[in-house]
């Protein structure tokens, strides 16, 4: 993830008023030039039957829309009953993004206000389907499309983007999507396309990216060296972000609240032993890895991939997680799973999704106008996380609060981080403000409908 801070370092006063006069002129013209049925058509500022008579008028809209005036609210509540009709996740997420391609404060709407139900759809587990499907669903692009072709063009083709204000970018090359594998072409809003070594993509007719296998070497590291210089050139610095980790540190300090005692008192167990398992040397002790095969232990070291081998304990074989713990464990999943029932008692998952982290650690960069990323930052992330804790969350056995209280939590994780930033002295935003909560919960997105006039 890239994150830019935009300042006008060489720019005096006058400048500065005269720039923020041309954003100003130009929303209004984007607003004035809407019209008629183009209006419609523009997801930004498309409101559907919403629009009232006046606003019709106004806009060159009469008649071309039926003669009732809806609210936001009651076209909510039409879009969740037709969404609801849908058997299979992913005709669900079909639709979420067509209404997204067409009235963009709906989409946000629907999706705040029904956040625990609908978030499963438009991101894990169902994006997963998605992007392996990508090549077959897509309608409309979503994003920047960077592939070897644009090579010596990379600077221009991010220029191509119509929003100027950008202060997240968020990057991937399709290659290992976590639990996926290979997607090539598939995901994010912008994507380095270098080929893909899935055979079933490459033999996919519908498949959108470059049908070759994968670039790598000189030609890989080239491109990704024009990419980052490009990005540093045209939005500026660069840094990168961990959200997974962010996640999983908040999870180990929510279970704390139950367990009690510090971290280095208790010992950590991986399920899937791959390459990116690979903690520090002082903390293997504490740490066991679980692969399709069962638990990592010496007796196996024969069979073992030589990464997997210095992680081999003494213990005797474990084939799974239920024959060591019978039940005692505080679990929380990757994804949402519906409550499951073991001798008699009921066992409601949490989800360690770095959904929680990403919409809050991304607000307190942007609010405090970080300069770089510091790992104190991402723990700072963390606790915010972890604080949102609360007893009845834990005496329900929770170590993540509820997704239905996304935005609250979203709110504190940027005040911890923009609190971070600032002792770091890594703020550009300045002063600091007095109430960094409050002024997060000011500066977070409210998608109800604006009026036209």
């Amino acid at each position: 993830m890239y994150v830019r801070v935009f300042g006008m370092p060489h720019a005096s006063i006058a400048d500065v008023f005269v720039f923020r006069l041309q954003i100003r002129l130009i929303v209004l013209l984007l607003i004035v030039c809407s019209s008629g049925y183009s209006l419609l058509r523009d997801p930004h500022h498309n409101k559907g039957l919403a629009f009232t008579f006046k606003e019709r008028d106004a806009h060159y809209i009469r008649g071309l829309l039926p003669p009732v005036v809806m609210s936001q609210e009651l076209q909510e509540k039409k879009l969740l009953h037709n969404i609801r009709q849908y058997q299979l996740p992913l005709q669900k997420y079909t639709a979420l993004m067509d209404l997204a391609e067409r009235n963009e404060r709906l989409f946000y709407k629907l999706l705040i206000n029904n956040v625990e139900e609908l978030l499963p759809v438009v991101y894990t587990p169902t994006v997963g389907e998605a992007c392996q499907k990508y090549g077959s669903i897509f309608q409309r692009p979503q994003g920047l499309y960077i592939s070897l072709k644009e090579k010596g063009k990379i600077l221009e083709v991010l220029k191509n983007w119509p929003e100027r204000s950008i202060q997240v970018i968020v990057v991937t090359d399709g290659e290992r999507i976590l639990g996926l594998g290979d997607l090539g072409c598939q995901c994010l809003p912008i994507t380095i396309d270098v080929g893909t070594n899935n055979e079933k993509l490459l033999n996919d007719e519908f498949y959108i990216g470059l049908k070759q296998r994968r670039a790598t070497g000189k030609e890989y590291a080239d491109l990704l060296e024009e990419f980052m210089s490009a990005v540093k050139q045209n939005y500026g610095e660069k840094v990168l972000i961990q959200g997974t980790a962010a996640v999983v540190l908040a999870g180990l300090v929510g279970a704390l609240k139950l367990l009690g005692g510090t971290l280095g008192d208790h010992k950590f167990l991986f399920l899937g032993a791959g390459e990116t398992k690979a903690p520090v040397e002082e903390t293997r002790k504490n740490i066991w890895l679980v692969d399709s095969k069962g638990l990592i232990v010496s007796s196996r070291k024969d069979s073992l991939q030589p990464f997997k081998k210095p992680w081999a304990h003494e213990h005797p074989p474990v084939t799974t997680l239920l024959d060591a713990v019978k039940g005692r464990a505080i679990y929380a999943s990757g994804s949402p799973f519906a409550p499951v029932e073991y001798n008699g008692k009921v066992h409601v998952p949490g989800q360690a999704n770095n959904a929680y982290i990403f919409p809050g650690l991304g607000l307190g960069l942007v609010i405090s106008g970080a300069i770089r990323v510091h790992d104190d930052m991402l723990l700072a992330a963390s606790e915010g996380l972890a604080g949102q804790v609360t007893k009845e969350n834990c005496e329900q056995g929770l170590i993540y609060p509820p997704f239905t209280n996304i935005r609250k939590i979203s709110a504190h994780i940027a005040a911890n981080v923009a609190a971070k930033v600032y002792e770091l002295g890594l703020a550009s935003r300045l002063p600091r403000p007095e109430n960094l909560l409050k002024h997060a919960e000011s500066c977070m997105y409210t998608p109800n409908y604006r009026t036209y006039r």
